[in-house]
């Protein structure tokens, strides 16, 4: 894939959850560990924050080994950042402005960062406490970012690694022949112009 010509280029995920020893938290982080070996081979180190404390994260990083079927031990293959005074969710813009714990104390939301290897950020979505992330979006818009950044490429809607890809339309036609050897297929539009234009995923 494209992640692999630029193993050097070190990528990030970064994301946070409203509460420990909350129930769609461990499975959302039940499901990020699980698909740790993926994000590794891509090359992106994940980060979760959360308002609570380390030995909190310690005890409910039990539980979500447990919850995948494994051994219910205290680690899990990505850090919890210990964010106990809001501080950086606030800093971040992760706060959930309808949920609030008991305290009447507002929660993070579910967001994601996606951080390039530049440090800037490239991508964020915000979910509401209430929704549970989809990781294998996450891993497919990785995938998306990673490919579009080193190559004059963009991704049509629904795109699955292997799929076609888009021509970026800065990219002059005679350009593109060279660019891409697989070909340029440009769809026949009623306007005439002639701005669909698909080639197969670049290696």
């Amino acid at each position: 894939g494209p992640a692999r010509a630029h193993s050097g280029a070190r990528w990030g995920i970064l994301f946070s959850h409203p509460r420990d020893f909350t129930p769609v938290c461990t499975t959302e982080l039940g499901r990020a560990a699980r698909l740790a070996p993926e994000f590794s081979k891509r090359n992106v180190k994940m980060i979760a924050l959360s308002i609570d404390s380390v030995p909190d994260h310690l005890a409910w990083s039990k539980d979500i080994n447990a919850y995948n079927g494994e051994q219910p031990e205290e680690t899990l293959p990505f850090p919890i950042i210990a964010d106990k005074n809001r501080e950086l969710a606030v800093k971040l813009g992760m706060l959930d402005p309808d949920e609030r714990d008991k305290d009447g104390m507002p929660l993070t939301a579910r967001v994601v960062f996606v951080f390039g290897p530049d440090k800037k950020l490239k991508l964020s979505i915000l979910y509401p406490a209430t929704t549970g992330r989809n990781f294998d979006e996450i891993l497919r818009v990785v995938d998306s970012l990673q490919l579009t950044a080193y190559k004059k490429v963009a991704t049509p809607v629904d795109w699955k690694p292997g799929d076609s890809v888009m021509v970026v339309p800065t990219l002059p036609d005679e350009e593109a022949k060279k660019l891409f050897p697989k070909g340029v297929f440009t769809k026949d539009l009623p306007s005439g112009k002639k701005y669909l234009r698909y080639t197969p995923q670049p290696e």
